[in-house]
């Protein structure tokens, strides 16, 4: 009976089931940066079937960025840094909607674009006390 229950049941995936206190813009940016990259060598190649890799692997990783910022908004801001920082959930509906576009596109600016909204929400996620205990990668 239970398996018919849960027969269409879509599985989710979490960044952390325990809530393990690790968060870092640097993981979308580093799939941003993918992005970008993998953009800037399908434009330098004539080879057919490495241009279709990129635009797979560049689709992923525009997916992966996603994820990331996902995460951060829900799992690490509270509704205390929304209050100090009013432009925050407008700068993830913007980012997360960029990487949308990133994969629409072999255009490396889209790309760019997007790194730049991620750079943003680091600097206000590394003004926060509580990425002092959870960040991984400060600015310097």
């Amino acid at each position: 009976m239970f398996a018919r229950f849960f027969a269409s049941a879509t599985v989710a995936h979490a960044h952390c089931d325990l809530y393990c206190g690790v968060y870092d813009p640097a993981q979308a940016k580093i799939e941003a940066l993918s992005v970008v990259k993998t953009a800037k060598k399908y434009a330098e190649s004539d080879d057919e079937v490495f241009r279709a890799r990129c635009i797979m692997i560049k689709e992923q990783r525009a997916e992966e960025t996603k994820h990331h910022l996902m995460v951060l908004w829900a799992d690490f801001f509270a509704p205390p840094h929304f209050e100090e920082f009013p432009e925050l959930h407008q700068l993830f509906w913007d980012a997360i909607h960029q990487a949308g576009e990133a994969k629409k596109t072999m255009d490396p600016a889209a790309g760019e674009k997007l790194v730049d909204y991620i750079d943003q929400i680091a600097e206000i996620f590394w003004k926060t006390e509580k990425a002092k205990g959870m960040g991984v990668y400060p600015p310097s």
